[in-house]
């Protein structure tokens, strides 16, 4: 089984790791195309005018900048401590067992704008590339679409995919039986669904925490089904090769 993950635009600084060593990566058929854009990132950093407007950063992530130009020689940390925001708040790595940390480390990846899919215990440095980041000369999706289509088709077992539509655009998961993408939705008492967005990340961060304590390899979708049905999340089948995570219903926040 393998559980795939967006990133997350926020990450935390420093690291204890050595320098980025792309060889140390899982997944290592991409590390072609790894290089070129960490080359085409470090580039771009040189001229900030331009990085701010690639990258789309306003006047408080300017930071981000030097985060691109040192990425090849800033230390190192964990995927799955490096990543912040609020699903990787739910799934709080921080707190993991070493033997939960084992399990994710084979279990659970990350999908990278700047590296493809990393496996959760893969070392990288802190730096700032989105799926709609403009590179010069690069496109993004004409770099990572066949490279992670192709490493999710060559990877065995049950593929649970928990990106967004924005980087499944990236690298499209195959079409088959044991490969099933998950939706996050509420549902009022009328039967009417509603798409999350704070909440659909959250959700993603408690399912993927639950999944790594049980510490359990699931074979097929239904022994996933059962499963988390012992576990308290409603997951079940909705369209043909997706699941959804059905969520308590979130009031409206009032202002003013």
């Amino acid at each position: 089984m393998l559980v795939v993950l967006p990133p997350s635009e926020t990450k935390r600084d420093g690291g204890t790791g050595e320098a980025l060593d792309l060889s140390a990566l899982a997944f290592p058929r991409l590390n072609a195309t790894r290089r070129r854009l960490v080359r085409a990132v470090r580039a771009l950093a040189r001229d900030p005018e331009a990085t701010v407007s690639a990258l789309g950063l306003g006047p408080r992530q300017l930071a981000e900048i030097d985060r691109n130009r040192n990425v090849a020689t800033s230390a190192t940390m964990p995927v799955m401590d490096r990543f912040t925001g609020v699903l990787y708040d739910a799934l709080d790595a921080k707190s993991l067992t070493a033997r939960q940390r084992e399990f994710a480390a084979s279990h659970v990846a990350v999908h990278s704008a700047l590296f493809g899919l990393v496996a959760a215990s893969d070392p990288v440095p802190a730096y700032r590339l989105s799926h709609d980041s403009r590179l010069p000369d690069l496109s993004l999706k004409r770099e990572w679409a066949s490279e992670i289509g192709s490493a999710l088709a060559t990877t065995p077992g049950l593929l649970l995919d928990l990106r967004s539509e924005a980087y499944v655009a990236l690298g499209p998961a195959p079409a088959r039986g044991d490969c099933v993408y998950l939706r996050v939705v509420s549902e009022a008492d009328s039967g009417r669904k509603r798409a999350l967005n704070h909440f659909n990340k959250k959700a993603k961060g408690q399912l993927v925490r639950a999944i790594i304590e049980n510490g359990h390899d699931f074979e097929t979708v239904g022994d996933l089904l059962e499963w988390s049905a012992h576990a308290g999340f409603r997951l079940r089948h909705s369209a043909p090769g997706e699941l959804e995570l059905v969520v308590d219903q979130v009031a409206p926040t009032r202002s003013g």
